[in-house]
């Protein structure tokens, strides 16, 4: 009897640890269950940020189409410059510097892409390190199910046009970089042309010149004072002025009539496609002088060649043609300090010269 009883005890004794180890099993299914939730919420997260990096990457993408497309039209306005610096010689010297313009403006755009495209190749490399290293978590984590896959797979076919749209770039880029070559090409050759052009009118104006100096100094009477330096006239303004005034003189009045007639008779064999200029430049000595009417010699010398210009334009000559300048006391041509540096250097210089 005592036997029997014991056994019925051990059976009895067999349920609490059944139990308990059920319900250790239940918690471990529960804590598993949870782990998967926590990765596939991780997961959903990874992939959200994927899809913004790609948004981002398309706008940065759609940015630099645009830039392109500007960088052509600027191209296209360079094309243009050229076929008009080609047509009309007589406005190239403008029309060349224009297209520079336009030439630095396309080089500095071409600049701008090219480090857009190498930032962009940068966030691309990123973008697919990144992509791999969220792929090994993934498969790391737990299988990867459908809808992952073909996000994944989303992914790696944008990632692949990104690639192409980079690739077409460096190919316009090139292109983009070979018509700027050529288009200094023919900016050097047209800066070439004109300035052979600038070179004989010059040479055509220096035959005038010279016309105009001989008769001047002939109607003039072959003064002893007065002389040609390189290519200007040289009169000394005692002949003309007064000292300390700017009002000409009854005699030098009689020689700007033949200064206006002798410049008649040779503009009237210029050709008009010579845009010429008859400069009067006034020069005083390095005495100072402060009268109301001039405070210094700036205003000296600039009034006297405004008034050998205003009796030239009396006589006949148009203003267009004309030019009056003031050096004062600052080009000198003798620096000694004596009487004849100073009367040497007050003097009225006449230079037909070009626009």
């Amino acid at each position: 009897m005592n036997a029997s009883l014991a056994r019925r005890r051990r059976g009895l004794d067999i349920w609490p640890g059944f139990v308990d180890a059920l319900t250790s099993l239940i918690l471990v299914m529960i804590f598993v269950l949870l782990l998967f939730a926590v990765g596939q919420y991780v997961l959903s997260q990874t992939l959200a940020g994927k899809n913004a990096a790609l948004a981002d990457l398309n706008a940065q993408i759609a940015q630099l189409a645009k830039t392109l497309s500007l960088a052509n039209e600027a191209k296209a306005q360079l094309d243009v410059k050229v076929k008009e610096l080609s047509a009309s010689l007589g406005d190239a010297s403008g029309e060349r510097d224009a297209a520079k313009n336009v030439a630095a403006k396309l080089a500095a755009d071409i600049a701008a892409l090219s480090e857009l495209k190498s930032q962009l190749e940068q966030q691309v490399a990123q973008m697919a390190a990144q992509l791999d290293q969220s792929k090994k978590d993934l498969v790391a984590a737990t299988d990867l199910n459908a809808k992952s896959a073909a996000q994944a797979e989303l992914l790696n076919r944008q990632l692949a046009a990104v690639q192409a749209q980079l690739q077409q770039i460096s190919a316009a880029l090139d292109i983009a970089n070979k018509n700027v070559k050529d288009k200094d090409v023919k900016l050097a050759e047209l800066g070439k042309e004109l300035n052979l052009a600038l070179a004989n009118r010059v040479g055509e104006l220096e035959k005038y010149r010279s016309e105009f100096f001989g008769k001047l100094r002939a109607a003039l009477g072959n003064r002893a004072d007065i002389h040609i330096v390189g290519d200007r006239f040289v009169v000394p303004t005692d002949i003309l002025f007064d000292t300390g005034s700017a009002d000409l003189s009854g005699e030098a009045q009689t020689s700007m009539a033949k200064l206006a007639k002798t410049l008649n008779e040779v503009a009237a064999e210029i050709p008009s496609s010579l845009d010429w200029v008859l400069r009067i430049d006034g020069h005083t000595d390095k005495r100072p002088i402060h009268s109301e009417q001039f405070p210094s010699n700036w205003e000296l010398s600039t009034a006297r060649a405004t008034a050998i210009v205003k009796q030239l334009v009396v006589q006949g000559i148009q203003p267009r043609h004309l030019s009056a300048n003031g050096f004062g006391q600052f080009q000198p041509l003798d620096a000694a300090d004596t009487d004849a540096a100073y009367a040497k250097n007050r003097r009225i210089e006449i230079q037909l010269t070009n626009r």
